[in-house]
């Protein structure tokens, strides 16, 4: 265990402009540091592969009505199987994206969308995250570094980052083989492949301990969701705490001082 706190909270990527439920877990952090002090960590899960986590739920200025607005994809097999932080954006996309914002959001955060940069969905949210000063003070480990992942513990259930029609794509690793889920009770299985620690990225039940394994945390902002599946049991180090409740959880934060 640290001899210092080490508070850390977790999330993929989750809009361009993030959910309200993980500036929650951001606002419990900095609470709970300022009470017993100690150290940030956000874990950022951009190993996902999911496009549905990068929606992001904008409310019309005038009417109140939501929108959804979200990433467009390099290409389909990108959009539904490669890890986030490999599906690339295109050139197009954030002069396209801008020319709508102004139905949804003020000059500062059109501002601070303007001037973010990423080619990959993962880097262009965690940078417009840090544009909008959410980030300050807390250290990011990203759980698609390579480091990180070479550091981490074996776990038996995992996906890996492997090649698939031109593509690296996530796909869970099920009896032997690497297999894509292609909706309903259809699966793909791929070709055999070589494969290393450095792509492997772990299914929801074994990712808190093996990101625990390098992070040690002290304590666990933990949101709604998580509780039902995290494993406590596994880090009995750790301190778990609920996230402070907010409104509109899934829809965007906008409350960006200018």
């Amino acid at each position: 265990m640290s001899a210092t706190p080490v508070i850390c909270f977790g999330q993929q990527p989750c809009g361009f402009f993030p959910k309200r439920f993980l500036v929650a877990k951001i606002f419990t952090a900095r609470r709970l540091q300022q009470e017993i002090g100690g150290e940030m960590v956000f874990f950022y899960h951009d190993s996902d592969h999911d496009p549905r986590e990068t929606q992001t739920i904008l409310r019309h200025r005038k009417t109140n009505e939501p929108a959804i607005l979200n990433f467009v994809f390099a290409n389909k097999i990108q959009r539904k199987f490669s890890p986030l932080y490999l599906k690339r954006i295109p050139p197009d996309w954030p002069a396209k994206t801008e020319l709508q914002l102004p139905n949804y959001v003020g000059r500062h955060c059109i501002d601070m969308f303007k001037e973010t940069t990423g080619s990959t969905v993962a880097d262009f949210c965690l940078n417009l995250y840090r544009k909008l000063g959410l980030l300050d003070n807390i250290r990011v480990v990203r759980s698609s570094d390579a480091t990180f992942r070479r550091s981490a513990c074996d776990v038996p259930d995992f996906f890996a980052d492997v090649p698939y029609e031109n593509e690296i794509v996530r796909a869970r690793h099920v009896d032997g083989a690497f297999k894509l889920h292609a909706g309903g009770d259809t699966f793909v299985t791929l070709p055999a492949t070589n494969f290393s620690k450095e792509q492997i990225s772990p299914a929801r039940d074994s990712r808190l301990r093996w990101m625990q394994s390098v992070v040690h945390c002290t304590h666990y902002i933990a949101g709604a969701g998580e509780t039902a599946y995290l494993r406590q049991e596994e880090a009995p180090e750790i301190e778990f705490i609920n996230r402070d409740s907010i409104d509109r959880s899934d829809e965007a934060y906008l409350e960006i001082e200018s």
